[in-house]
């Protein structure tokens, strides 16, 4: 296909523009788009400055064109909030599918916007347009929810986000070594701690009464009888068993769970949970459910991982909080989740890391050749099949075996060695060393 070039759109592009909102817009908007057309490029020609409108500093269209000829259109509009809207991304009809128009044109957009120093991008689509939803969302952008009969009766639309988060920030992220574990009682008072200093301030109630009646719930977990109200618990943890996060989940006739507590004390302790638990809590109901009072990064999570927010419940369990209620389904095609480093991540799906190494949790030692994996770092995810899966009494047994630079690339076994024992205890070494023989999924 011929070379795509951007630019800012000139005046000899004002009849593309329109015809393009009028053809694209029309099947999912209300309204003059003609004349809505002719108002956002004269915007833009006359500098792009909006006289009329109070929240935006800026609006910009960008004109995707091969061989001197408008292929696709972009016009991003910057808000005072240090946000910028897509509003629209259209690509001429016989031009769609080829070539990957719609995303240079959206990648020239991002790369605009992050200069002018914005946090994040966003969209709204309709529903129904299923290849501009399925668009986004491979690029990136989240569900952040959806509204019927927003721009036009009949249609529901869904808003999406794209958040830029800057290289410093996700290396943090990325950083620690978390594993969620069923709670023992090395775990009991950390978890007691974390729970009390946290929950009470949002669910009144919540006392040491509560939590001991949690553990106690959690004792009777062997009966799997949902009339005794049992409870399972999970805690999150670093390398030293510190307790970063908890979680419990109670099982209820119809098979809904609740999830209650859900806690942590760093954003990646709370990621590590909501991507343990779905899968880990898949036979026991169909759906799970939260109530929770979530900050600005824990609905970030909650939004990126696929849970869905049912309700505002305004003084619920505390007078002056706002409850909210979250829910995941479990059905469908669920994979079980496994973190990994963005870097690690990269090197998979290069086919650089064929061997992923793991300790014998009971989420580990379930997994069975032929399944299908999504690896997950902070920012991306991948799936990959099992090819095998071989077991081994230690670190050094496997790498006996196995070779080191299909396990980190670069890297002998010594430094291997050094650097599984740096992520797992010896205590956890001592759980069996399970290695995945993975291969990424063709797409």
């Amino acid at each position: 296909m011929e070379d795509l070039s951007i630019r800012e759109a000139l005046e000899r592009d004002r009849n593309f523009v329109v015809w393009c909102m009028k053809e694209a817009l029309s099947p999912y908007y209300g309204g003059d788009h003609g004349a809505h057309a002719e108002r956002i490029f004269s915007t833009h020609i006359s500098g792009g400055v909006d006289q009329i409108g109070h929240f935006s500093f800026e609006q910009k269209m960008f004109i995707g064109e091969i061989n001197e000829t408008p292929v696709g259109m972009i016009h991003v509009v910057g808000k005072r909030q240090g946000t910028y809207k897509i509003s629209p991304l259209i690509v001429s009809p016989e031009y769609r599918n080829r070539g990957g128009i719609g995303s240079r044109l959206l990648k020239s957009a991002e790369e605009y916007a992050q200069q002018r120093g914005a946090r994040q991008m966003y969209c709204t689509v309709a529903l129904s347009n299923e290849q501009a939803l399925g668009f986004f969302i491979r690029k990136g952008y989240v569900r952040a929810g959806s509204s019927d009969s927003h721009y036009k009766a009949g249609v529901r639309e869904v808003m999406l986000y794209k958040l830029f988060v800057d290289p410093s920030q996700e290396e943090r992220l990325d950083a620690p070594n978390i594993s969620v574990v069923p709670m023992s009682e090395r775990h009991e008072s950390q978890a007691r701690e974390l729970i009390l200093s946290t929950l009470p301030d949002v669910f009144r109630g919540v006392d040491d009464v509560w939590v001991t009646a949690l553990f106690e719930g959690y004792k009777r977990s062997s009966c799997r009888d949902i009339n005794t109200k049992y409870k399972l618990v999970w805690v999150a943890v670093d390398r030293n068993d510190n307790v970063l996060g908890v979680t419990g989940a109670t099982p209820k006739k119809g098979e809904p769970i609740k999830v209650m507590p859900l806690v942590a004390s760093s954003q990646n302790a709370f990621i590590a949970l909501l991507r343990d638990i779905p899968h880990t809590l898949a036979q026991f109901g169909h759906k799970l459910y939260v109530h929770i009072v979530p900050t600005v990064e824990e609905t970030i999570v909650l939004q990126r991982l696929g849970w869905d927010l049912d309700a505002a419940m305004p003084a619920a369990y505390h007078p002056k909080a706002v409850t909210q209620q979250w829910s995941f389904s479990t059905g469908g095609n669920l994979m079980r989740n496994l973190r990994v480093k963005q870097h690690f991540l990269a090197e998979i799906a290069e086919g650089k890391k064929t061997l992923e190494v793991r300790v014998g949790y009971d989420n580990i030692k379930t997994i069975r050749t032929g399944e299908r994996v999504l690896l997950a770092s902070n920012s991306s995810q991948l799936v990959v099949r099992i090819r095998g899966v071989r077991q081994y009494p230690t670190f050094d047994a496997m790498l006996n075996v196995e070779e080191a630079a299909k396990i980190v690339p670069g890297k002998n076994d010594l430094q291997v060695l050094w650097l599984l024992r740096e992520i797992y205890g010896e205590d956890r070494e001592r759980l069996g060393v399970y290695v995945l023989d993975i291969e990424v999924e063709q797409r």
